[in-house]
C-alpha cells in the first residue's frame, strides 16, 4: 500500500510548472532585498519534486532555528512540527531548535516572535495564523536580522523585503480543484458545504475563494456557506468540534450533498456526524489523512454516495521554508519553489488512485508528510 501511495505522489509531483497566483503576496519569480539573500528568488511556482537536499543550505556557522506555530492543537500541526525538527536535525551546525505554540492567540503569536528574536534565533519558520496582524512584528524581526519564513497563511507584506519568502501550496487551485471534483460527484447540482479552521484565518479564506470559483461555473450548486455569513465554517481544525458543528448544519439545512474541507484529519468528525444522524454521507474532499481514508473503506458498502478525494496535506512545506531561511542567513542562492502546485493523489472513484488506509499506522498519521512509519508511530503514541 505504501509503495502505491509513493507512486501516486510521484505522479502528482510532475504537474506542469506555472507562475500562477498562490494567494501569496508579491510577483512570482521576483528577487529579494533585505528579507533574504542577495538575488534570492521569491514567489517561484513549482512542485514538491524540486525541493533539494538541505546540505546545500546548512552552511558552517552555528545557527539557531525556530518553528513558531500559530496553533499546535491538532495532528497536522504536530506532524508539521515533527517534519521541521527532523529536517533541522540534518544540519550539524544547527545548535538549537525552538518550538512555540501561540494557541490560536494572535497576541501570544506576537509575543512568541518577539521572544525568539530577543533570544537570538537566526531563522524562524512560522504558520502565521494571525495573518496581517503579525506583519509589523515580522518586519521588526527582519530588521533585527532574523530570516523569517511564513508558511501556508499569508501575513501580507512583500516577500523578499518584509521576510524571506512565503511558502505554501497554491491555495486557490487547491480549493477549486477539490470543489471541481466534489461538484462532479454531485452531478452539478445540490447543496455544497466548505469547512475551514479557526475563524478569520487567511488560509481557509483563500481556499474558500477557490471553492467559490468552482461554484460560480456550476449554477446548479448552492454554496451553503453563503447562507451563514459567506465564510468557511469554523471547525477549529479539530475532529470533535467538526462533528459538533456539522451536526448542527445537518439539522439546519436538512440536506448536504457535498463537502469540501481544508483539513482531512478534522473531517473524520464531520463524517461521523452524518453517520450518527442517519443521513447519507456525501462526497467529501480534503487533504489526506490515514483515518479519512480508512473511514471510506469502513462505510463504502453501506453509503453508496460516499466518495472521497484528497490532495497532499503538504506538511513538507516546512522543509522548503527551512531551506529558504537557512539559505538567506548563509547568503546562498535558493531557487526552490515557494508556491507548490498540488493535484489529486487519492480518488475513490479512480481505480488507479484508491485511498490508502495503512492499518499499521495511527489514525492521525499523514502518509504524504514524508515521515516514516516509525516516526509517525512514535509521534502519535507520545502523550
Amino acid at each position: 500500500m505504501k509503495k502505491n501511495f509513493v507512486a501516486v505522489l510521484a505522479v502528482a509531483g510532475v504537474l506542469a510548472l506555472s507562475a500562477c497566483s498562490s494567494g501569496a503576496p508579491g510577483a512570482a519569480g521576483g528577487t529579494s532585498s533585505p528579507g533574504g539573500a542577495k538575488g534570492q528568488q521569491v514567489g517561484v511556482a513549482g512542485t514538491q519534486s524540486q525541493i533539494q537536499d538541505i546540505s546545500k543550505f546548512c552552511g558552517t556557522k552555528p545557527i539557531k532555528v525556530a518553528y513558531a506555530d500559530g496553533f499546535g492543537g491538532n495532528s497536522w500541526r504536530k506532524t508539521t512540527r515533527a517534519v521541521f525538527e527532523a529536517e533541522a536535525a540534518k544540519c550539524k551546525n544547527i545548535t538549537s531548535v525552538v518550538y512555540t505554540d501561540a494557541q490560536a492567540d494572535t497576541q501570544k503569536a506576537i509575543s512568541d516572535i518577539n521572544s525568539l528574536t530577543a533570544q537570538g534565533v537566526n531563522v524562524i519558520v512560522s504558520f502565521t495564523d494571525g495573518g496581517p496582524a503579525l506583519l509589523p512584528t515580522i518586519k521588526k524581526a527582519t530588521a533585527a536580522g532574523v530570516k523569517f519564513v511564513p508558511i501556508v497563511a499569508s501575513p501580507g507584506g512583500k516577500p523578499g523585503v518584509d521576510y524571506v519568502d512565503f511558502v505554501s501550496e497554491n491555495v486557490d487551485t487547491y480549493g477549486k480543484g477539490l470543489a471541481d471534483w466534489t461538484i462532479k460527484q454531485m452531478h452539478g447540482k445540490g447543496n455544497l458545504l466548505m469547512t475551514g479552521g479557526q475563524a478569520g484565518n487567511p488560509y481557509s479564506q483563500a481556499v474558500y475563494e477557490g471553492v467559490k470559483k468552482a461554484v460560480a461555473a456550476n449554477p446548479g450548486i448552492t454554496l451553503l456557506n453563503t447562507k451563514i455569513g459567506d465564510i468557511p465554517v469554523d471547525t477549529g481544525w479539530e475532529p470533535g468540534k467538526t462533528k459538533q458543528v456539522v451536526a448542527g448544519l445537518i439539522t439546519k439545512f436538512g440536506t448536504i450533498d457535498g463537502v469540501v474541507a481544508d483539513y482531512g484529519g478534522g473531517s473524520v468528525g464531520g463524517i461521523q456526524a452524518f453517520i450518527d444522524a442517519g443521513k447519507p454521507v456525501p462526497p467529501w474532499s480534503a487533504n489526506d489523512s490515514n483515518q479519512f481514508a480508512c473511514l471510506w473503506y469502513q462505510y463504502k458498502s453501506t453509503q453508496p454516495n460516499y466518495q472521497i478525494a484528497t490532495e497532499s496535506s503538504r506538511n513538507w512545506v516546512a522543509i522548503a521554508a527551512l531551506h529558504k531561511g537557512l539559505a538567506a542567513y548563509n547568503g546562498i542562492l535558493n531557487s526552490e519553489p515557494s508556491t507548490f502546485n498540488l493535484g489529486i493523489i487519492e480518488d475513490s472513484t479512480n481505480p488507479s488512485q484508491q485511498p490508502v488506509c495503512e492499518k499499521s499506522l495511527p489514525n492521525d498519521a499523514i502518509l504524504s508528510s514524508g515521515l516514516t512509519v516509525a516516526q509517525q508511530t512514535k509521534l502519535f503514541s507520545t502523550k
